[in-house]
């Protein structure tokens, strides 16, 4: 099997996450999209004039199954412009196209918590969005809270320790029996257990949802005992 993935240029985390928790039978193969700063202008161009290039190169890959994997920009569209970005990457990739908020909706279904708390590396426009697009699946937030950070290389440089260090002074648990931590450029899965023992309650990141709707519908069966 191979899963096609679609990932921003300068994200450092999202193919090794992939790489370590799928099975050996699986194979990802990468292509980029140019965005080096995290913003939603530049977001908007990547959407725009990159990501369809990049799933036609992926496409020569012949993947099973595609990730378009930024949760910011998918987040950035309503319902109807996530499900027009899928069918044209999948047309592109000749492949089926899932997207990252997507998989956190989904995600975040099967789990069914009372309250989410989001914590995100984001400026507050795109911390705002990825909110707004959970409470429109149904969620209900309680809080949202970003790092202000721009600079996808200085995301995928944040140590596991220091996210775990930040989130404990930042993130507003009262009320939320769930943390979701957004971005694909995150070393937030390689935290996620010091972070759910540092914040108290069960943590959900961005690329733990995207690998768990990749096993099932490549029905891998669960990647960890939660999936």
């Amino acid at each position: 099997m191979r899963v096609g993935l679609l990932v921003p240029s300068s994200n450092t985390v999202m193919e090794r996450d992939f790489h370590h928790a799928l099975p050996r039978h699986v194979t990802v193969v990468t292509a980029r999209m140019l965005l080096e700063s995290v913003e939603p202008d530049a977001e908007e161009v990547m959407l725009r004039e990159h990501a369809p290039r990049a799933a036609e190169t992926v496409g020569t890959a012949a993947p099973d199954l595609v990730v378009f994997g930024c949760t910011s920009a998918s987040a950035l569209l309503d319902d109807s412009g996530e499900s027009r970005l899928c069918r044209e990457l999948s047309a592109a990739a000749g492949a089926p196209t899932i997207s990252l908020i997507g998989a956190v909706r989904s995600a975040l279904q099967r789990r069914a918590p009372r309250a989410v708390a989001v914590f995100t590396p984001y400026v507050d426009e795109l911390t705002r969005r990825i909110a707004a697009s959970i409470e429109a699946a149904g969620q209900v937030v309680v809080s949202a809270v970003g790092l202000g950070i721009t600079e996808n290389l200085r995301i995928g440089a944040v140590e596991p320790d220091d996210l775990v260090r930040l989130a404990r002074e930042r993130v507003a648990t009262a009320g939320a029996d769930l943390v979701f931590v957004s971005c694909t450029n995150l070393r937030a899965l390689e935290a996620r257990e010091a972070l759910e023992r540092s914040l108290g309650v069960p943590v959900l990141t961005s690329n733990q949802a995207a690998l768990e709707e990749v096993a099932c519908r490549l029905r891998l069966g669960p990647l960890w005992p939660e999936g």
